[in-house]
Order: C-alpha cells, then structure tokens, then sequence
C-alpha cells in the first residue's frame, strides 16, 4: 500500500453509515481522505446540512431508493459524487441529465474493489478463449450476505456483460434459479445468500474433460472502500459520468 500523500486530504462525505460508510471511515485517513460530513436518516442530506461542513466529493453507499434525489442534492451544491449503491439503473439517463448539467462529475460502480477490477479483465480473457471452442459452455455464480438487496449482484450482472461481449453464442441472461433444461443461448447467472460473506464471484467454463473456474472471493468490505476512496482523491476537479472500469487504470496515479 502506497501511503505517501503529497497532498492536502480529499474532504469527503458519507451518505449512509451502515457497514460500508464505517469502512470508509476507518480507511479514509490511509488513502488521502478526511471525513468531513455523514449523512444518515437522522441526519439527511439536505442543501442546508451539505452546506454545513465543507466538503469535495461524496461517496453513496446508501439505498436505491434515495440515489435520484441524493444526486440531484449533491450536484446542486457542486458536489462530485462516488456511486457505490447498486439497483438505480432505471434512473441513469435522468441522472447522467444531472450531472452533465451541473458541471459536476460522478463515477459509479458495481463494486469498487481493485481486485474484481483485475478478475473482470482475467474473465474477459479466459471467455474469449473459450469462445473459439465449441466445447465449453459457461455460467457465473455469486454468493453474499443475506442483508443484500438485489439478486444477482451488480458485479454478476457486470460479469454477464463481460462474457455476453466476448461469446456470441449467449444471448440471454438467466437470473433466476434454474428448474429444468436452460437453453442453449442462455447465461446462467445464480445466487447464494447466506450468512456474512461479503462476496464471491466465480465464473464458470466447463466441458466434458475439465471445468475451469475463475473466482475473486472478497475477504472484508476493506477492498470496496480502497477502491472509491482512491477514486474520491481522483474525481476532484473532474467532470462528468463515468463507470468504475474507466477510469480504474488512472488510479495508481494518486493515493
């Protein structure tokens, strides 16, 4: 970890606390960052209490329902914004509207982690290979805490697109449990929810002579909070919408 900051910290704030805002807090003084503002449902983010306490970029870690009317509050203000809630895709054309208005920047994300980033591109590779053989079929599996809210993961659902772009042949996505024969033109996407693991996600290329999976296993949220805080100390001065992946590369560039 490269912890030599070369700069004044990136003033952020949290919209949400459960475990995740917790996890930017405890990690943001490693990565260049000071937490100026969380905002909760006893403390909701509001223009009066985003002009409270000073501050450049906010990170959403939140709920799906509240993402529209927090982006609108933030870029109002002039706020950038980290993305990290999942589920708020039907609202994407109208908030991309928002920011591009406002002259402010927003990246968002499936999942932050610089790992799944490196298992996205290893995965892409392997389906291309894949691909050029006519043996092997393929199929992604996640598992994670019973507190998620969506089925399949926004990383799963990244991953599908991933192997739909590199195999011509899966056309469909199938997210649901499976209760007879899929066709062939399906991607099955499954899901697991138990317990508290944070996430595993495995993609899957099997043939009659061998299987062969590719798995990134998160072993605490630490790895998600790494990532969006090293994109809070990048997005400052920035404008527009990205996606997590492409801005990734630049990212070794700050702390």
């Amino acid at each position: 970890m490269n912890t030599s900051i070369s700069s004044s910290p990136t003033r952020i704030a949290l919209v949400g606390y459960g475990s995740m805002g917790k996890e930017l807090e405890r990690l943001a003084p490693q990565y260049g960052c000071a937490v100026q503002s969380i905002f909760t449902t006893k403390r909701p983010l509001t223009s009066a209490t985003i002009q409270e306490q000073p501050f450049d970029v906010a990170i959403d870690f939140s709920i799906p329902t509240t993402v529209l009317t927090n982006t609108r509050l933030l870029a109002e203000n002039g706020k950038n914004i980290i993305l990290g809630t999942t589920g708020w895709m039907q609202h994407k054309s109208a908030i991309e509207e928002i920011i591009l208005s406002s002259n402010t920047a927003l990246v968002w994300g499936t999942n932050f982690s610089v790992g799944v980033q490196i298992f996205n591109r290893v995965a892409r590779v392997a389906a291309e290979l894949a691909a050029q053989f006519d043996d092997y079929d393929i199929a992604i599996h996640e598992l994670h805490h019973t507190r998620k809210l969506d089925s399949p993961s926004g990383t799963a659902l990244s991953l599908a697109s991933i192997v739909q772009s590199a195999v011509q042949s899966k056309t469909t996505i199938l997210g649901d449990t499976a209760h007879g024969r899929i066709a062939a033109d399906a991607l099955h996407v499954s899901s697991t929810r138990v317990g508290e693991t944070p996430g595993t996600h495995t993609l899957y290329l099997d043939a009659v002579p061998d299987t062969i999976e590719i798995t990134h296993r998160a072993r605490n949220r630490g790895g998600f909070a790494i990532g969006a805080l090293r994109t809070a100390r990048w997005i400052v001065g920035k404008q527009g919408m990205m996606e997590f992946s492409e801005v990734f590369e630049q990212l070794h560039l700050r702390v």
